[in-house]
């Protein structure tokens, strides 16, 4: 058996490959604050010893650690860590450092390319930062832009405004409103706006990308939530990251 982990700054998402190449039921948890048994546990259940485990991984050092000790614990076979190449699976990397490019950015390319060989896309991922990358239809990545995600700037807008965050209080926002500009307290207006920048900027960059025709397509934790404010037609693909490990492992380019 071969697992695929996608080792984010707040969620751990993972899947089995299986033998006919397709991934089975991604499963998803946020990690703050574990440490290795937590880790452990979580992956137990779908976890065989002596299996080898491919990981992309953009979180703390730390967190890193504890999940290679989790692993070493279930006797996991081969741990690869992947990171940024210059190309694979189809992909050119469009930075002039590859490696700078962040390991989750390049590997949700691949799957990107795998879905739409014949395509340009605009790959979005909506975590605790926001990435978004445009990939031309002949493999070469343009590059992209890295803004907070809406969770992000909320947090960051209560941190630094203390008459917002005064009025904003304790209570949460409400959720499920349909009219994301009339929002009726300081918390949801809070919510609201940053939701809204961040949809506007999704669509604005498929917008500047229009004479590509590049199929938008949106993954992360947060892309939900945002989905009802876009104008722009959209991919929703949960599991893309994942979906690039496994075009990692095909290629046998890497690793």
């Amino acid at each position: 058996m071969t697992l695929l982990i996608d080792l984010g700054n707040t969620r751990l998402k993972w899947a089995k490959l299986k033998a006919d190449g397709t991934l089975s039921r991604q499963r998803a948890a946020s990690h703050a604050g574990w440490q290795s048994d937590e880790f452990r546990h979580a992956l137990a259940k779908t976890f065989k010893p002596g299996s080898d485990v491919w990981v992309v991984s953009v979180a703390a050092e730390r967190a890193r650690a504890r999940l290679k000790r989790a692993l070493r614990e279930l006797s996991a076979h081969h741990v690869r860590f992947v990171e940024s190449a210059a190309a694979c699976a189809g992909v050119r990397n469009g930075y002039k450092d590859p490696w700078r490019l962040g390991a989750d950015r390049w590997v949700a390319l691949l799957g990107a390319r795998a879905l739409a060989p014949q395509r340009a896309v605009l790959v979005v991922d909506v975590g605790t930062a926001m990435t978004l990358d445009i990939l031309r239809k002949d493999g070469q990545h343009l590059g992209g832009v890295i803004v907070p995600g809406a969770d992000l700037m909320q947090r960051s807008l209560l941190s630094s405004t203390g008459g917002i965050r005064r009025r904003a209080g304790s209570r949460p926002a409400a959720r499920g409103r349909t009219a994301s500009w009339q929002a009726q307290s300081t918390s949801e207006a809070i919510q609201r706006g940053a939701q809204l920048a961040a949809a506007a900027v999704i669509d604005a960059a498929h917008v500047e990308h229009r004479a590509l025709k590049p199929r938008l397509l949106l993954t992360g934790g947060g892309a939900e939530s945002l989905q009802p404010l876009l104008k722009s037609p959209y991919e929703w693909e949960p599991d893309l990251v994942l979906q690039g490990l496994a075009q990692v492992i095909r290629s046998g380019e890497q690793g």
